[in-house]
């Protein structure tokens, strides 16, 4: 194990929490807002079924944009490599995730990478299923597998607030079916992507999916090949080059964990081959991610040398 005992990860929890003054909640959507500035907390399972954990373990939250990496593994599973990069590209930007800046000077006009909040229609978009609840279940119970808990659901609340609230998502899904990107109703597209957003765990359950993710799809405990090495190690590079939103290669330097970040404060890490990392801390900095969760795993890395590069 990397780690002596929980007292050190408390300690490390305690330093990174002072900077939670500095963050904002995400209360533009308004279920979000309602979370606690100083929250911060921390779960790192590893591949031998041990975990350690410290802060508000107890706190669930909402995977937000974390869940673009597990729709884009499912996706990847179903619809194949070419037909999904056919839609969305590969590349990093350094817009806002919500930009729709680059869509309209790109030829041809398709989202950068699946990270960003256009690419992540697309792909959300490519979910199979005849409806948008068979489609939710679908992708909800590929997460329940990762997370080994079979009581995973949706947040009705927040999916219903966000719903509410998405307007610039549909402007993006109105730009994506002008370009014949995607083809289906805009507003069944927002519900099922508002749902995917509202997918609710812990840091406990976080870690457990992202341990998957950092031992190459295998789930550790059963010995399950969940998903291919390759889309593991698409995914993995993903959260490298694109996964913190616009701040991914400032934090590829101080910390280089594959991460991906969600408005709701929640960051999930895979250190290849070593452990996943779940971690909660609602107050954002200005780019959107958990500032104190930042500031976490930059104090892990440096000390236990996790920066793969």
């Amino acid at each position: 194990m990397i780690f002596q005992a929980n007292d050190e990860l408390k300690a490390f929890v305690a330093e990174a929490k002072t900077y939670t003054i500095n963050g904002k909640v995400a209360d533009y959507i308004p279920a979000l807002g309602k979370a606690s500035q100083n929250d911060l907390a921390i779960a790192i399972y590893y591949p031998d079924g041990q975990w350690i954990s410290a802060g508000e373990m107890e706190k669930e939250f909402t995977l937000q944009s974390i869940s673009k990496v597990i729709t884009l593994a499912l996706v990847l599973m179903d619809r194949g490599f070419e037909y999904v990069f056919e839609r969305v590209g590969m590349e990093p930007t350094g817009d806002p995730f919500n930009s729709i800046a680059k869509l309209e000077t790109m030829a041809p006009t398709k989202p950068l990478n699946p990270m960003i909040n256009a690419g992540a229609l697309v792909v959300t978009h490519m979910i199979m299923g005849n409806t948008v609840e068979e489609r939710i279940q679908r992708l909800v119970s590929f997460i329940r597998q990762l997370a080994n808990k079979s009581t995973i659901g949706y947040c009705e609340e927040v999916a219903r607030s966000e719903f509410e609230s998405a307007h610039l998502n549909r402007a993006l899904c109105h730009f994506l079916k002008q370009h014949n990107i995607i083809d289906e109703d805009v507003e069944q597209l927002i519900d099922l992507y508002t749902k995917q957003c509202a997918i609710e765990i812990n840091c406990f359950d976080l870690a457990r999916i992202a341990l998957v993710f950092a031992m190459d799809g295998v789930d550790p405990e059963s010995g399950i090949q969940i998903m291919p090495a390759d889309i593991a190690r698409i995914c993995k590079t993903f959260m490298v080059t694109c996964g913190m939103y616009n701040a991914s290669g400032e934090f590829a330097i101080k910390t280089g964990i594959p991460a991906k970040s969600g408005v709701s404060g929640g960051i999930m890490g895979a250190v290849p081959g070593l452990c996943g990392i779940g971690v909660f801390g609602p107050a954002l900095d200005e780019k959107g991610n958990s500032i104190a969760g930042l500031k976490l795993l930059e104090l892990l890395s440096k000390k236990y040398e996790l920066n793969m590069f």
